[in-house]
């Protein structure tokens, strides 16, 4: 990489806003650069699904200077900076390390090779589409899709979980007797299952299920899979890595982009008996 080929912050973060566009996100979120100098010269980047001490220290440790996570490291407006406080000792590990903190989260569920793309690529969906207008248009959620050929109900629950890499799933409602259309979404897609039900997916994978989507589920029949928040979208940690470093290689940019490796599912399966 020559002198003149040198990428700062500001300018990483209209490439992603060019990958998957800042304007998709919902009105709730807060998305962007959450931390650091614009005018920082990146030389390496790291991403993450969350924005942890482990990540931070995986950051430091192979030369990255700025980390994009698709939870944002600040959600709701901070009344305080307390390094007694979670987001404020990470806001101040961060500084003083000199890594800025970008975050991709609601407009990276819905573009185009986000993550409910990824999530449906990964569990073998055919024609996969978002639940309403286009896919990057943020026209909706989650995606559905037909699976190569009829699977058994059963047989589907075991893909999931090996494909998730997961060792245990919930689920509410009967098992189908073939899974032939598959509904997905990402991260927390409680809200999602009537449409994914309506527009006739036999099974429909998400994380955080709600008591009454399970409730409702038991007595529609309608076969609801609680895969967890962070197995449906940690996928995209990896390929979007991969994604951001080729849009940089074609510009001329050698800047090495790498995804996390030491964050694991929070989460820990226990199997009592």
């Amino acid at each position: 990489m020559t002198d003149s080929a040198v990428l700062d912050v500001r300018t990483l973060v209209a490439v992603l806003d060019e990958l998957a566009a800042f304007s998709l996100a919902e009105s709730w979120d807060n998305v962007g650069l959450m931390a650091g100098d614009p005018a920082q010269r990146v030389r390496a980047i790291m991403v993450a699904l969350d924005p942890t001490e482990e990540v931070l220290d995986e950051a430091v440790a192979n030369g990255c200077n700025v980390l994009v996570t698709h939870h944002p490291l600040i959600f709701k407006p901070l009344k305080s900076l307390r390094t007694d406080e979670l987001v404020g000792r990470l806001l101040m590990r961060a500084m003083v390390a000199g890594i800025a903190v970008i975050a991709c989260h609601t407009n990276l569920d819905l573009a185009g090779g986000g993550v409910n793309d990824v999530l449906a690529r990964r569990l073998g969906l055919r024609d996969a589409r978002p639940l309403g207008g286009d896919v990057g248009d943020g026209g909706g959620f989650g995606r559905i899709g037909s699976l190569p050929e009829p699977v058994p109900g059963q047989e589907m629950l075991v893909r999931i979980a090996q494909l998730l890499g997961v060792a245990a799933l919930a689920y509410a409602g009967p098992l189908p007797s073939v899974v032939s259309m598959l509904g997905v979404c990402g991260g927390s897609g409680s809200e999602l299952a009537t449409d994914m039900h309506r527009l006739g997916a036999q099974m429909y994978v998400t994380g955080e299920v709600k008591h009454s989507t399970a409730r409702w589920a038991e007595a529609v029949g309608f076969c609801v899979v609680d895969g967890g928040h962070f197995a449906t979208e940690n996928p995209v940690v990896p390929e979007f890595a991969a994604l951001v470093q080729r849009t940089l290689a074609g510009r001329g940019l050698a800047i090495a982009v790498r995804a996390a490796t030491a964050q694991g599912n929070p989460f820990t399966h226990f199997f009592a008996g």
